[in-house]
């Protein structure tokens, strides 16, 4: 199985797409509207539908970038939200990507990856943030599949991931997580060591 574009291209033409929560996920809002910089740029990779994307544009954040390997994701986010800006709207795959972010938005992207390329997503991570940068989002904590999309993981799982490159400042199960997801999902908060 190859995660590419056609692989999730597909999975939006077939409507198989049960992380999309049809809105800006509970525990990242909460943090978004604790932000007061919104000049602050950031990287949501693996997007999807990207309603953090558009929550966080709506709330005056300008210098937010959506990725994504799905062309069909990108263009139905652009229907959805078309003051957008369209430079801001990438197809391509996270590893080959270039920048610098001073927060990278996670979610459900690193249970979307084949678990093998964990070590690489932290040091990818890290190349695109600014020195002082931070990581934050949704991680979940429950085993989930061994074979396709999502993967899952644990909390030790984790912390051993980022411990050498991030501060680890937050990470706990999310008390704010829609039903369905309720106990399964951490949230974090991680920054770039200098």
């Amino acid at each position: 199985m190859e995660l590419n574009n056609e692989f999730w291209n597909n999975r939006y033409i077939n409507k198989d797409t049960g992380w999309d929560l049809g809105s800006v996920s509970t525990p990242l809002q909460y943090y978004f509207d604790q932000l007061s910089d919104k000049n602050l740029r950031i990287l949501i990779p693996g997007g999807g539908n990207a309603y953090e994307a558009e929550y966080l544009f709506n709330h005056g954040f300008k210098n937010i970038f959506l990725l994504d390997y799905s062309t069909l994701a990108l263009e139905n986010f652009q229907k959805r939200v078309p003051d957008f800006p369209t430079n801001h709207l990438i197809c391509q795959d996270f590893f080959e990507h270039k920048g610098r972010y001073d927060l990278i938005v996670e979610q459900t992207f690193f249970c979307a990856i084949d678990p093998s390329l964990r070590k690489n997503y932290v040091k990818k991570v890290c190349e695109l943030l600014s020195s002082s940068g931070k990581i934050a989002g949704v991680l979940f904590n429950a085993v989930l599949n061994q074979d396709k999309p999502p993967f899952g993981g644990n909390k030790e799982e984790y912390e051993k991931l980022f411990q050498n490159n991030f501060e680890i400042t937050t990470l706990e199960i999310a008390y704010n997580s829609i039903k369905p997801r309720a106990g399964r999902e951490l949230f974090f908060n991680f920054k770039r060591k200098s």
